[in-house]
């Protein structure tokens, strides 16, 4: 691991015992990371360095509590929690994983990833609170009141941890496509009652690039799989945090985490609509926060990821992200039958994304500009019409391409649809292998 942890001034909270002892667990953290190759080929250089850093948690979280009891500091026991989680759970499956893999290259830096990821998140948040950096606490909430808290509870944690101003643009994001996303899932439950909640945080990759790859060090303006395991446990703190500040959501505790592909995400929403969905803007890029009741939770998406596989699955994850350079095309259409359809039919050749509505697409191609638009030409409140003069009245738009999806042939139908200068129009009813072949003419076209 090249890059080295930077120490920013958000991360003092002003009591010097801590403060001095984050700092030293920082540079025990970039010393093992400026490790030598030939160093690193040491078991036993790895091991004691670990060791170290390791003694040096515990006994920076003995100072720690003691220092909170000394102020008869209120959250006492959960930080006590907190730390003991990360104690006897997170940090002895690494040195597990460490031992197996017989202590490679590949082990440590997924080890310092993760201790960095965790020591970045604990900090900005559970540690700022000692010294009243906490957000306000709701309790018995009307679900509109809620919606309100949990927006200025994002946004000031947005600030606290990331150093983002972020504003609402959304109540009601629809799983539009964003930039190069990151879709984040965790399961929350509890066991007295089985009760579960799903949230899913979608990052911008530039997000996680400028704000958790800036307190690494990171050079590099793309995700790795380490940048990606630090943000991982950055971010679960993140809805931790979130869901401390609601009374009966304490009671729950992680149960399941996830990488989602777009197409997993998408399919979430076409499914099953969020409780909460709520798009925010930063200076940095977008960020949503989805959650989703307990009565709709699915299971099986995607792979539970766990200290053991986390490695693999991660770099799989990037891959296949990587891999993709597909044509993409947006089809906007109220009927789901046929957004289906085409996703299906051109979804092995091209990123197919879908819309249900003139609103929402106008909103998906801000979001995402696609290389085609299949439009509805009839839709209830925006139709095609309404959709593509948007397009064409805006600049950075216009050229946007666009072909009408119809199911009227006759004359005056089609003289109207060519009235309004689409890139083409195909007819709903053609059989599935003209519309792929219309649509591979397109591109061919292009080129």
């Amino acid at each position: 691991m090249e890059d080295q942890l930077v120490w920013k001034e958000e991360f003092n909270i002003g009591v010097e015992i801590i403060d001095k002892e984050h700092q030293r667990l920082f540079s025990i953290i970039n010393r093992l990371s400026a490790l030598s190759e030939e160093e690193r080929k040491s078991r036993r250089v790895c091991e004691e360095g670990i060791r170290f850093f390791y003694e040096h948690a515990i006994r920076h979280f003995a100072d720690e509590e003691k220092y909170m009891e000394s102020i008869h500091y209120e959250r006492l026991e959960v930080h006590k929690r907190i730390h003991r989680d990360f104690q006897e759970g997170i940090l002895p499956a690494l040195e597990e994983e460490l031992r197996k893999a017989d202590y490679s290259s590949q082990a440590v830096d997924h080890f310092l990833a993760v201790c960095s990821g965790w020591l970045i998140g604990h900090t900005l948040t559970e540690d700022h609170a000692i010294i009243g950096g906490k957000i306000g606490q709701w309790e018995d909430l009307l679900p509109e009141e809620e919606l309100e808290a949990m927006k200025k509870v994002i946004m000031e944690l947005l600030h606290q941890m990331f150093r983002l101003n972020a504003r609402v643009i959304s109540e009601a994001y629809g799983g539009e496509r964003f930039g190069n996303g990151i879709y984040y899932r965790l399961v929350y439950g509890r066991k007295q009652d089985g009760k579960k909640w799903e949230i899913i945080l979608v990052f911008e990759e530039k997000i996680l690039v400028n704000t958790v790859g800036r307190l690494m060090g990171v050079r590099s303006d793309s995700l790795d799989v380490m940048l990606i395991n630090a943000a991982r446990y950055t971010a679960s703190q993140f809805v931790c945090h979130v869901m401390e500040q609601f009374p009966s959501l304490r009671s729950y505790g992680m149960q399941e985490e996830n990488l989602l592909t777009y197409e997993q995400f998408q399919e979430i929403f076409e499914k099953k609509k969020p409780q909460i969905s709520l798009l925010f803007h930063t200076e940095e890029g977008y960020f949503s926060y989805c959650v989703i009741a307990p009565h709709l939770l699915e299971h099986e998406i995607g792979t539970p990821l766990g200290v053991s596989n986390e490695v693999n699955e991660i770099e799989k994850y990037l891959v296949k992200r990587g891999a993709c350079t597909k044509k993409k095309i947006l089809v906007v259409d109220d009927s789901i039958t046929i957004r289906e359809g085409i996703k299906r039919l051109l979804g092995e050749v091209y990123e197919v994304s879908a819309a249900q509505s003139g609103i929402t697409a106008i909103r998906a191609i801000a979001l995402d500009r696609p290389d085609l638009v299949l439009l509805d030409y009839e839709m209830p409140v925006c139709d095609g019409m309404h959709v593509l003069e948007m397009l064409r009245s805006e600049t950075e738009f216009a050229d946007v391409p666009v072909i009408f999806l119809t199911s009227r042939d006759d004359p005056e139908s089609v003289k109207k649809v060519l009235a309004l200068k689409p890139d083409g129009y195909l007819l709903k009813y053609l059989k599935p292998a003209e519309i792929r072949k219309r649509v591979d003419r397109f591109f061919e076209k292009k080129k």
